[in-house]
């Protein structure tokens, strides 16, 4: 899984990150919440673990900001905050899983495997309008039924855009993102170029002076 570690706990967010990078997962960490709401708009995850007291931006804040730009991913909330109230308040804002310090290390990398496992159930199609993106077959799927089949780097532009469909991503972020081993930004227009010719022009739309989000089909 790729995870992302919202946490100002230094020692903490450390031996997690360890312990879950042991296990094979990706792991990015933030230690506000700004800036864990900048890669959470801009990187796909499958999981993402945000503790509550957070500097620059509160947890549940983070948290409603991203549902409130449509972005999907898994969300477990890990905080001393604990009584019944607190729980309720997160899950409403869109938390999947809510665990409280002290925890069992055993538990919560358990609990996010299982919710990797949602993750990767919900992600198996990505809507695009009337269309769709089919994850596993890395193929367009237009709304008259033609499926059409995308290059490895197609696919991964066109799942950024569609992971985060309100997001308007520059430029720099999308090379940062599916094109780290390119030597320059030009590359990401290309790959639009192609996407809008194989599968239609309003598949992506351009923010002037800004970059790209996602169109519809």
């Amino acid at each position: 899984m790729r995870l992302l570690l919202v946490e100002d706990d230094r020692e903490l967010v450390e031996l997690l990150a360890a312990v879950l990078r042991g296990e094979g997962h990706v792991v990015d960490v933030a230690l506000d919440g700004q800036r864990g709401l900048h890669l959470a708009l801009t990187r796909p995850y499958d999981v993402v673990v945000i503790d509550r007291g957070l500097p620059a931006l509160d947890g549940l804040d983070l948290l409603s900001r991203l549902r409130s730009r449509s972005v999907r991913t898994q969300v477990m909330i890990l905080t001393a905050m604990g009584t019944v109230r607190d729980r309720i308040d997160g899950l409403d804002a869109g938390a999947d899983d809510y665990l409280t310090k002290p925890f069992d290390l055993g538990e919560l990398t358990a609990r996010l495997r299982a919710l990797g496992r949602r993750a990767a159930e919900l992600a198996a199609v990505l809507r695009i309008g009337d269309g769709r993106l089919e994850l596993e077959q890395h193929r367009v799927v237009l709304p008259d039924g033609e499926r059409v089949p995308l290059t490895e780097r197609e696919f991964g532009l066109l799942r950024v855009l569609a992971t985060h469909p309100e997001t308007v991503h520059t430029r720099a972020s999308l090379r940062r993102t599916v094109f780290h081993d390119a030597p320059s930004q030009s590359i990401v227009d290309t790959y639009v170029h192609y996407l809008r010719t194989k599968v239609g022009r309003s598949v992506v739309r351009t923010v002037q002076g800004v970059g790209y989000r996602l169109g519809a089909l």
